[in-house]
């Protein structure tokens, strides 16, 4: 066993922009990552790899509420707690997951959306489990901030590999693990981690720390700027 993990392959990984400035006027930006496979000797590997990369926000519990028709009025019906929702999760590779790992691998490193564990702070039950959390990929994959694209990685010749996937103007800020494995007949052999800070910067990085910081005055500033502007809009209409 000792003698298998010596003869895995290394990691090298890296990205485009560890750093990522949100300012006003932001609609996104695309991120590369990249690095190299190598043997334990910091040669060319020698074997041919499977490469997934996992780019994952920061995480935080959500609530979600299911709302149903009753009597021609929408409710709030079924609800439940997630406790740690990543703000944003994308999975690329070279080849369909299918054909990379089996269901049992893909759930122990979580590679693909459905295998994404979302569990609930609370009991609940497992056919509701299920529909909660395919409601929740299906919303954020609709709203860019999930994504799984099962061609985006390029591998040259054994020994370099790339891949790129965009980030929404409404990324959530915080920190970012980009997690590359290398996989061979179904079997994890290596991984590596890159990190990336999504910031906030300029006016942006002013209201949020604001609002953090004096709530109460943000929330009396949100009100009266909200008052402000509807008389002003009151009085425009009334001189046309």
């Amino acid at each position: 066993m000792a003698r298998d993990r010596a003869q895995n392959p290394i990691l090298v990984p890296a990205v485009s922009q560890p750093r990522i400035e949100v300012r006003q006027g932001f609609t996104g930006t695309q991120l590369l990552l990249y690095g190299a496979i190598l043997s334990p000797e910091g040669a060319r590997a020698a074997k041919d790899y499977d490469i997934v990369i996992v780019l994952e926000g920061p995480a935080r519990p959500l609530s979600l509420r299911e709302k149903k028709r009753v009597a021609g009025v929408w409710v709030n019906a079924d609800s439940t707690t997630l406790r740690s929702v990543p703000g944003f999760y994308a999975v690329v590779s070279n080849r369909p997951l299918a054909q990379i790992v089996d269901e049992r691998t893909a759930a122990i490193y979580q590679l693909g959306l459905t295998a994404l564990q979302l569990s609930p702070s609370g009991s609940i039950d497992p056919a509701a489990q299920e529909h909660f959390a395919a409601g929740l990929v299906d919303l954020m994959r609709r709203s860019g901030l999930y994504l799984q694209d099962e061609s985006a990685v390029r591998v040259k010749e054994q020994v370099l590999y790339e891949a790129r996937i965009a980030l929404p103007s409404h990324v959530p800020v915080g920190t970012y693990t980009a997690e590359t494995f290398a996989v061979q007949r179904g079997r994890v052999l290596a991984s590596a981690t890159a990190r990336v800070e999504v910031e906030k910067q300029g006016f942006e990085k002013a209201v949020a720390d604001f609002s953090q910081h004096q709530p109460v005055f943000y929330g009396l500033l949100a009100v009266g700027v909200s008052i402000a502007m509807g008389w002003l809009a009151g009085r425009v209409f009334a001189l046309i």
